[in-house]
């Protein structure tokens, strides 16, 4: 009888878990966004269809959706994103590695690094287009660059921080760079590497969509800008909501890859 009566109780708490607190925070912060767009929107404060109702972007969501043609130049966009991302990430993994472990390197490269990270990448793009020319190499490249940055020094500063213990036992086994790297360094640095590829996602993700809007004839970044060029505000917006909705999705599954690693160590 007890268990009988306890049942719905402990439904209750996991229906409560749910919709626990941040759930609920949330919702709210989304839907407080969704009711200060419409009140914008209806206030006649901006320019006709500067700010559209939130009704006009979800039918250009839906039409944009039902575009077959979308769905190539967005192909397009993820694959020059995930080609950027594995560049830039390998070569940010392998040279933070190499820093970390330098203090040599460390001291006369990383500084430089710092100086370079913050600065816009955009201003590489002319010298990308020469080197690459006006196709997806280009927007592969810049996208690679944007990345590189964050990975690298998220790398080279976990690999410092990386306890000396696990580092002599690599060394007592006579285990050579490959295999300390492999099977002591990056295990090791497993979270902080996850991270520095989450950061390097979303600037990859920003370098690659700036690179399509100056000069492309597909991917997203140039449905965008031709979207804007046309004035048509409501499909710019449903656009930019999918890639919102794609950053999220990437970030997620990074993070519970990041996860999952810690739970299988």
């Amino acid at each position: 009888m007890a268990d009988t009566l306890g049942a719905p109780s402990r439904a209750a708490t996991r229906a409560a878990g749910v919709l626990g607190p941040v759930t609920m925070v949330r919702i709210a912060i989304v839907a407080a966004i969704v009711l200060i767009w419409e009140a914008a929107a209806a206030s006649g404060l901006f320019y006709r269809d500067v700010v559209p109702s939130v009704v006009a972007v979800a039918r250009a969501l839906v039409r944009v959706l039902a575009d077959a043609s979308f769905y190539w130049h967005l192909s397009v966009t993820m694959l020059e994103i995930a080609a950027a991302l594995a560049i830039g990430g390998t070569a940010g993994l392998v040279i933070g590695i190499a820093l970390g472990g330098s203090r040599l390197l460390s001291k006369a490269i990383e500084p430089y690094l710092y100086y370079l990270g913050p600065t816009p990448k955009i201003i590489f793009f002319p010298v990308l287009i020469m080197l690459f020319g006006i196709g997806p190499g280009s927007k592969v490249a810049m996208g690679a660059i944007s990345c590189f940055f964050p990975i690298v020094l998220s790398v080279a500063a976990a690999m410092r921080q990386i306890p000396l213990v696990l580092i002599r036992v690599g060394q007592s086994f006579r285990a050579g760079p490959w295999d300390m790297a492999l099977k002591v360094y990056i295990p090791a640095m497993r979270h902080p590497i996850i991270n520095g590829f989450r950061l390097g996602l979303g600037i990859a993700l920003i370098g690659t969509l700036l690179a399509e809007t100056k000069m492309s004839n597909r991917g997203i970044g140039h449905l965008i800008i031709q979207a804007y060029a046309l004035f048509d505000m409501p499909r710019m917006y449903a656009m930019l909501i999918i890639l919102f909705a794609f950053a999220i999705g990437a970030n997620s599954l990074l993070a519970r890859a990041g996860k999952a690693d810690g739970t299988m160590g």
